[in-house]
């Protein structure tokens, strides 16, 4: 159908255009809280609400009211869209690639080490300041006060999240006898304090199950970014097609007259000509 392709780009930029609105208002809104986790999300759900929201109008108008200029704006930023998100899904396959726990003996729950993640993760969790906002969010989220009423048999026989394996408690392997004092173990041993605000959370054991949850995140939206690939690559060629459509329409042809006498006509011009002049003379 001839502007079926039209039709559905309309139809499906109406809906992302105003799937923008609560995806800004979000922003805004965690713009005001003061917890810093939060803060965190801030930044980018604004800058996709704004994308979503330009390209998304630029469609609309274009499909709808066949302003081929605007859907040109519109497809050359899908593709882009489309090649920077195909771009990160390979980044975060390849980087989210090393690391996972190590099976504790005799215990449910893994501990995680600090040098089996990929380099850039490293680099990237060793920034003072990056730690620091980490942290304080690790803090506000009393993940470890949910430990405070385990006793020795829960550690035997229950699991626990990354972060409570590397932030809550000092490695499995510490010993903290005074015969065993002068026998060397994990410098994360050393690091440990029983105090609520400090426990072990400058343990690169902490860095490590930081990096593990961060890691598994990015499994789960490197497998929701093929998906929305394929999406968008179907919605790309819809656009083609209604890109084809609107510049047809902006001439007329070939249902009409084409207008492009002057400059060099198509090569069917006279052809569409001679019909339409037999035309008249039969009716």
């Amino acid at each position: 159908m001839y502007r079926f392709s039209n039709t559905v780009i309309g139809f499906l930029n109406l809906f992302t255009l105003l799937a923008s609105i609560p995806i800004i208002g979000g922003g805004l809104w965690i713009a005001r809280s003061s917890t810093t986790c939060e803060s965190f999300l801030q930044t980018p759900l604004l800058i996709i609400g704004f994308v979503v929201l330009i390209i998304s109008l630029a469609g609309f108008i274009g499909a709808c009211f066949h302003v081929a200029w605007a859907l040109w704006v519109y497809l050359v930023v899908m593709l882009f869209l489309i090649g920077t998100l195909m771009g990160l899904t390979v980044f975060g396959f390849v980087v989210a690639s090393q690391g996972g726990g190590v099976q504790v003996p005799g215990r449910v729950y893994k501990e995680y080490h600090l040098e089996d993640y990929s380099p850039w993760l490293r680099k990237r969790i060793k920034d003072p300041d990056y730690w620091r906002t980490i942290r304080s969010c690790i803090l506000g989220s009393k993940t470890c006060e949910k430990l405070a009423l385990w006793t020795p048999l829960d550690y035997l026989e229950k699991d626990m999240s990354p972060i409570q394996s590397g932030c809550c408690k000092p490695p499995t392997s510490c010993n903290y006898n005074a015969a065993a004092t002068m026998v060397t173990q994990d410098p994360d041993c050393y690091r440990w304090n029983n105090a609520v605000g400090l426990l072990c959370y400058e343990c690169d054991s902490c860095k490590a199950g930081v990096l593990e949850d961060i890691r598994r995140d990015w499994h789960k939206i490197s497998v929701l970014n093929i998906v929305m690939l394929v999406i968008l690559i179907g919605i790309y060629s819809i656009g083609c097609c209604a890109f084809q459509n609107t510049r047809r329409a902006e001439t007329d042809y070939p249902y009409g007259e084409n207008r492009m006498t002057k400059v060099r006509p198509r090569w069917d011009y006279y052809w569409w000509r001679w019909l339409r002049d037999r035309r008249d003379q039969l009716y």
